[in-house]
């Protein structure tokens, strides 16, 4: 289980977008409206995590709008998605992956997320919601 920690120690840092495949198709199953996901394809996130005393944060920062969540692994809370909808979400870190899933009150909808890093030191993530894959690269910012 060391070796667990160890990759899961990985994660904390800043993160610049790389790139995407399948994630308007992902947004457009999660129900996301024409207009945002147009406007998602413009984005390209700054990631920070972190972790003090057992807590994690995820801030994700873009020139429109920073966003964060802070969190117990494996205890569920509550946050607000971009258009709006809220939902629960817990996170737990297995085989050296941070596994979140979100369950949408309102549409019923279930996202899952994972994310690790690569052996190039990569954050890799990987999103579904229905039978929808996407995924995103991300490479670690420079110290």
């Amino acid at each position: 289980m060391a070796n667990n920690n160890t990759d899961i120690e990985a994660l904390k840092g800043t993160w610049n977008y790389v790139s995407n495949e399948n994630f308007d198709a992902f947004l457009k199953e999660m129900g996301i409206n024409k207009v945002l996901r147009t406007l998602a394809k413009t984005i390209k996130p700054r990631v920070v995590i972190a972790e003090k005393d057992g807590k994690w944060s995820f801030r994700s920062e873009t020139t429109l709008k920073t966003t964060a969540i802070e969190f117990i692994p494996g205890v569920e809370f509550t946050d607000v998605s971009h258009d709006g909808e809220p939902y629960t979400s817990t996170v737990r870190f297995e085989n050296g992956k941070w596994i979140q899933t979100n369950h949408y009150s309102k549409s019923g909808k279930q996202i899952s997320v994972q994310r690790w890093v690569d052996n190039q030191d990569q954050l890799q993530v990987t999103m579904e919601c229905g039978n929808v894959k996407a995924t995103e690269l991300y490479k670690r910012a420079s110290k």
